[in-house]
């Protein structure tokens, strides 16, 4: 079974982030980079448990529920995630949504 602390952690600290950022900041741009994160990652998520299907996108539920958003998303990828690599994109998905949203 496939460890996916490190995707767990990363994505609980910038969601953590988001809660605590001034309604200003999410304003500025870290709420959509936010949802923008939780869409791929919920993208992702879909298509590695059904390939055959095509993605929902996973709607706007403005920018207080962002973090939540990101949550949601990463779990449902951990939990279809199949190696290593996939693991390691995901994370990196993640560090790098939260550098450009400034939290």
């Amino acid at each position: 079974m496939l460890d996916t602390t490190p995707l767990t952690r990363a994505v609980d600290h910038f969601a953590d982030r988001l809660r605590a950022a001034p309604q200003s900041r999410l304003q500025r741009g870290a709420a959509a980079e936010a949802l923008g994160l939780a869409r791929e990652l919920a993208r992702r998520a879909q298509r590695l448990e059904d390939p055959s299907c095509e993605p929902h996108e996973m709607p706007d539920a403005g920018m207080f529920a962002a973090a939540d958003q990101i949550t949601v998303a990463a779990h449902d990828l951990a939990v279809a995630l199949k190696d290593e690599g996939e693991l390691a994109e995901a994370v990196t998905l993640v560090a790098e949504a939260q550098k450009r949203a400034g939290v």
